[in-house]
């Protein structure tokens, strides 16, 4: 098994929640002390092609907060990066479940991208494919709202390594 450096970010097709939430937290991290500085983030979606451009409205959503993601390309899920990963980050409860029905487990650290905020939050982002730019920077601003939580979480289990 490779080591476990990196934090994946799921969702369907990799091409909206996914690659955003991916960008967000490694500009977090690029803020934090090592060893979080050195996690690599990527993601990938569990119905995903191959190759395929972020949709410009999640590219769009990231440029007003001054974060590139033209260059995105799509990934399906894969055994490898599940085993690379020190944890993963999905958008909703089905993803969670097709990684547990496709794949074996081999981190303990499967959560939904809100999961860990508490007080009653809203668990699952919604996908905003084929919406208007509003609902893209929804889906963001989302995500932003959830960094902090990650972030502490990430701290937490690099230190107990």
């Amino acid at each position: 098994m490779s080591e476990r450096n990196q934090v994946t970010i799921v969702c369907t097709a990799n091409i909206c929640r996914s690659p955003m939430g991916e960008k967000l937290l490694a500009h977090a991290l690029q803020a934090e002390a090592e060893p979080l500085r050195s996690l690599v983030v990527q993601s990938a979606g569990v119905s995903a092609y191959g190759g395929e451009p972020a949709s410009p409205n999640s590219v769009r959503a990231l440029e007003k907060v001054g974060i590139e993601l033209k260059h995105h390309k799509s990934q399906p899920l894969t055994q490898q990066i599940v085993d690379s990963s020190v944890a993963i980050f999905c958008m909703t409860q089905s993803h969670r479940m097709l990684i547990d029905m496709h794949l074996e487990k081999t981190t303990p650290h499967i959560y939904l991208f809100r999961e860990l905020m508490g007080d009653g939050a809203e668990r699952e982002i919604p996908d905003p494919y084929g919406q208007n730019l509003a609902a893209y920077e929804a889906t963001r601003d989302s995500m932003v709202e959830a960094i902090p939580s990650i972030v502490a979480f990430l701290k937490k289990i690099t230190q107990e390594a």
